[in-house]
């Protein structure tokens, strides 16, 4: 699969890197730093056209390429008609790359410009950031990564408390400052962002949190690196440009064969829910048919509640739960099943660790979906990954995570996208570990951030309609990587329409089943 160049993310040093190889290649910094700052510009510009303030725009300017960026910035914003302010923190003393001619520029153009040497007290700052209707934030670049402290500190204190009493919009320019913008850690004085303009490539820090809801707004702008020059990362965001080719193709002349039948092992007494939204979401996204192997005891509600599928009832302990010989007859109904998902309310007994142990030595499995407790109890069995079918996806959050892995759940948080990149090629699978930001790793390296963090998605059963979204897309032949995207990315967006249209508050899982198909519906009609 192509990954779109636009779309790929990249480590500072990476990006150091491609700038050194574009320089060579004759794209000199200069120049890179004219495009980006006059991209900064554009993106203010249109972003004031919906403001109602009207008022200066406060350019905050460090030593650095970034803030020679900012200097860029500020001057085109003045030769748009912008009334502009600059304010220098620590004016490079051994300027690079333009940045002394930059501000030689704003200075024949009289834009007025203020420094920390001649404000010890801050008082020029804070004036200015009552005038303000907007500020712009080039103090520290990609590459800081110190703890900030002393006059930054303060300088800083003075923006956030700016932004708080006077509700002023921040554009950071490549970064906030106070971002660790390889890992996503934040500074305690970082200032936060309404929108970014980042250069060339997003980088790894603006999709991890903490510091990813520093950023706001994500715009990635062109700075000219020649077509030639390239990176080899295999980490990207998704987008719908990637997505749309990757829907399973739909004929008319069909029939509900054509598109699949997914076998979903689910449900116990205790969890009869995630049975329904599971199977439900796998019809949802398109799958033919659906098969609902549950417990004995969870037939009958559960049936009721989803007219739509078949059922396959099996035998239960006298808890509701799946009796260890269940899984014989699941291996001999899987005959023409495309896809097998398990894993959604099955609960956690020896009988369900036992049924799972059976079912995963049955030969022939179908490309399978295991999630929640089928994790759980997969976290128990000795070298489970050696039992695993060929194509397997795993949707762990981030404590099942850490019983997979043994590890921490503090080290699965910290290193989630490099963990899942490792693990997936340790245990060849495809590994999606949920949360803001979901990551989908491909066993052959590639790395997927969704780009969507919602509170409305923070609710029981949202897990299960991703199952088996991802399930429902297996049945249809998709590969189990680009299933596991296409489904991280149709719930995503599904969870943005419940925010729209209900609000984060109050969402319930089984909300998101009507809107795969209008996220479906959209992305077709690309």
């Amino acid at each position: 699969m192509q990954i779109f160049e636009a779309s790929k993310l990249v480590t500072v040093a990476e990006m150091q890197q491609i700038e050194r190889r574009a320089a060579t290649a004759g794209h000199s910094y200069a120049s890179m730093m004219e495009m980006a700052g006059r991209a900064v510009a554009q993106r203010i510009l249109a972003a004031r056209a919906a403001m109602t303030q009207s008022g200066p725009v406060l350019v905050l300017v460090g030593p650095g390429n970034n803030g020679g960026d900012g200097l860029v910035c500020a001057r085109h914003l003045h030769e748009n008609g912008v009334q502009t302010r600059v304010y220098l923190w620590r004016r490079a003393t051994d300027p690079e790359h333009d940045y002394e001619n930059h501000f030689a520029r704003l200075v024949d153009l009289g834009i007025p410009t203020a420094h920390t040497d001649d404000d010890p007290s801050f008082a020029q700052l804070q004036s200015w950031l009552r005038e303000a209707s907007m500020v712009v934030d080039a103090l520290l670049g990609t590459g800081a990564n110190r703890p900030i402290a002393e006059q930054l500190a303060e300088l800083l204190h003075h923006v956030r408390t700016a932004q708080t009493e006077y509700k002023l919009p921040c554009v950071a320019v490549d970064c906030p400052s106070g971002l660790n913008c390889d890992t996503g850690a934040l500074d305690p004085h970082a200032l936060f962002a309404e929108q970014t303009v980042t250069f060339a490539y997003g980088k790894w820090g603006h999709y991890q949190f903490p510091g990813a809801e520093a950023c706001g707004q994500i715009t990635v702008a062109d700075i000219g690196i020649p077509t030639s020059v390239t990176t080899a990362s295999q980490t990207f965001v998704l987008n719908e440009q990637w997505l749309t080719p990757q829907l399973p193709q739909r004929s008319n002349n069909s029939h509900k064969g054509s598109f699949g039948k997914v076998m979903a092992v689910v449900g116990c007494m205790n969890y009869a829910g995630a049975a329904y939204l599971s199977c439900a979401a796998a019809g949802r996204v398109g799958a033919g048919l659906v098969t609902g192997a549950i417990p004995q005891p969870v037939w009958a509600p559960t049936a009721s509640k989803l007219t739509e599928a078949t059922w396959l009832p099996l035998p239960a302990t006298d808890t509701g739960h799946f009796d260890a010989t269940a899984a014989y007859p699941v291996g001999e109904a899987l005959a023409g099943y495309k896809a097998l998902l398990v894993g959604c309310g099955l609960g956690q007994t020896d009988s369900t660790g036992q049924f799972l142990h059976q079912l995963l030595g049955h030969l022939g499995l179908p490309p399978t979906v295991i999630d929640a407790d089928g994790l759980n109890c997969l976290a128990q069995i000795a070298q489970w990954p050696t039992r695993l079918p060929e194509f397997t996806v795993l949707t762990p959050h981030m404590a099942e995570m850490s019983r997979l892995s043994r590890l921490p759940i503090a080290d699965v948080t910290a290193q989630r996208w490099t963990l899942a990149q490792q693990k997936a090629a340790e245990w060849n699978v495809v590994l999606l570990i949920k949360g803001p930001y979901t990551v989908i790793a491909a066993p052959s390296g590639e790395l997927a951030i969704l780009p969507v963090a919602t509170s409305a998605l923070a609710t029981a059963g949202t897990g299960d309609v991703l199952a088996g979204s991802i399930a429902g897309l297996l049945a249809q032949e998709l590969a189990p990587f680009a299933a596991a995207c296409l489904g991280s990315w149709i719930h995503g967006m599904a969870g943005l329409l419940c925010a729209q249209e209900i609000g984060a508050i109050g969402v319930v899982a089984s909300d998101l089943l009507p809107r795969l198909p209008l996220v479906l519906r959209k992305m077709y009609a690309r």
